[in-house]
């Protein structure tokens, strides 16, 4: 991994000229007029969708536009068209973006940490996830081959959105992702191994297919943004190449010890993160977590059943 301009951010391949893609692709930063909106970095400074790129050779470029045609037609499609995608496709495209996005971040912060005497520093737990995403991007290069696991936990839902609704969230220490655009919601934990997954399992198999209200989706990100804070493991992998393919093997996530690979859900904090997810339609901490053991729901009933959407009496947006 390189953080200059001067090399492909993905094959490490010297560029004779400043080549640039954009990690939020033109067809989606023009569809919903993205180019100038303000994006919020991590130090709270802000750069513009369209200012966020990656480094990138005419090779690489090349790779990148076929994958963005399959999305882009998908997308524009819909949500039948995005299940039918391979998911591994819809990975590929989600650690893109990600990628793209902790790239721009850590270019950010190396130019401030040079006016400090200790120069630019991360952990080494980002370091290794950041690694591993990179070598997991190498599917565009490569042969990629995931040896009997997938390294994401995907939710892809129906959503009842609001015409040209846009709404995009990351979360890069735990490479968390989502988007809620056209009649879909994307959501995607991109390397634990499918345990978020699991973990809401039992939720999953009470919406999967069932169109969602835009502020039951955001209820789910919630979900999903809070137990991927609460997983406590750090996949990892072993790297075979040969002259073929790239495989990947997985180690055991519970490894040597005997603790759950998840730390306690903590009402709370959880009902603060769902706080933030429904900033818009200005519910407050005291009024999720009222019953600070069942906390506010728009997804699930009193009896623990599934809300239809049309039960649902608030703005799409």
């Amino acid at each position: 991994m390189t953080f200059d301009n001067a090399h492909c951010f993905l094959s490490g391949e010297a560029l004779s000229a400043q080549q640039q893609v954009n990690v939020f692709p033109k067809w989606l930063t023009d569809s919903y007029n993205l180019s100038d909106v303000p994006f919020k970095m991590l130090d709270e400074s802000m750069v513009t969708y369209a200012a966020i790129t990656l480094p990138c050779s005419d090779a690489v470029r090349q790779k990148l536009d076929d994958l963005e045609n399959t999305i882009q037609t998908a997308f524009e499609a819909g949500y039948k068209a995005v299940k039918n995608l391979d998911p591994d496709l819809l990975f590929l495209w989600v650690a893109k973006t990600v990628y793209g996005v902790i790239f721009k971040e850590i270019q950010v912060a190396i130019r401030q940490q040079h006016t400090y005497a200790e120069g630019f520093n991360m952990s080494q737990g980002l370091i290794h996830k950041f690694s591993m995403l990179h070598t997991m991007l190498q599917q565009l290069n490569h042969e990629l081959v995931f040896e009997n696991f997938k390294p994401y936990s995907l939710f892809l839902c129906p959503v009842k959105n609001a015409e040209n609704e846009f709404a995009y969230r990351d979360e890069i220490n735990t490479l968390s992702f989502s988007l809620r655009i056209k009649d879909f919601g994307l959501l995607m934990c991109l390397q634990d191994n499918g345990a978020n997954k699991v973990y809401h399992q039992d939720l999953w198999a009470k919406i999967e297919g069932k169109t969602l209200h835009p502020i039951q989706f955001e209820e789910l990100c919630a979900k999903l943004f809070y137990s991927a804070y609460l997983f406590n493991r750090l996949p990892e992998y072993q790297v075979i190449t040969t002259d073929d393919a790239i495989y990947l093997e997985t180690m055991p996530l519970r490894g040597m010890s005997a603790k759950p690979i998840f730390d306690d859900w903590q009402f709370k904090t959880y009902g603060q993160v769902v706080e933030n997810f429904w900033k818009r339609w200005g519910f407050l901490l005291l009024e999720i977590i009222k019953n600070p053991d069942k906390p506010m729901s728009f997804l699930l009933d009193d009896d623990g059943k599934f809300k239809p959407a049309e039960r649902i009496d608030l703005p799409l947006a």
